[in-house]
């Protein structure tokens, strides 16, 4: 006689929480500044101002900009707010930095504005793995936003979860 397999997992009161479901699912475009300073290392404000009128930021359009300088030199900070100016009316969003760095502080975003209040005293597992690199700092937010709410937090999978906090 077999017995009939149980899911327990799927009859437990566990929440799984996937981080990739925060993870941010807009373009996300770079300006670098170095394409317009004087031999991509010194800014001249004649010719950055220029330079800027004449460049087409139509590829911005709705788009999220990242708004960075690759070259090793010092950027004035009127520079980044005359960007922010030329292109304040025609991008989605404007950020400081490059994709990357644009990417994880949206990231961090979306799971600061997620509701702790949902979870309170819930068994919650932050999944541990997916296809989107996920850094140590989401995962600090995420522990950040449902220490003080939920009965545990593990992470990993059900089948194997590492505790990390329990009431």
């Amino acid at each position: 006689m077999s017995k009939e397999i149980i899911n327990r997992v799927a009859n437990s009161s566990l929440i799984t929480i996937d981080l990739e479901d925060y993870a941010p699912n807009m373009e996300i475009l770079e300006l670098d500044l170095k394409q317009f300073l004087f031999e991509g290392f010194i800014l001249k404000e004649k010719d950055f101002r220029a330079s800027l009128k004449e460049f087409d930021f139509s590829k911005y359009k709705n788009k999220v900009v990242g708004v960075f300088c690759s070259s090793d030199c010092i950027i004035p900070m009127w520079a980044f707010m005359l960007i922010a100016s030329h292109i304040n009316n025609i991008a989605a969003e404007i950020h400081s930095g490059n994709k990357n760095t644009v990417f994880k502080q949206l990231f961090l975003q979306n799971i600061k504005n997620i509701k702790a209040v949902e979870f309170e005293n819930k068994k919650v597992i932050v999944k541990g793995c997916g296809q989107t690199p996920i850094d140590e700092s989401l995962y600090l937010e995420i522990t950040k936003k449902m220490r003080n709410t939920v009965y545990s937090l593990m992470f990993g999978e059900a089948c194997s979860a590492v505790p990390v906090y329990k009431k």
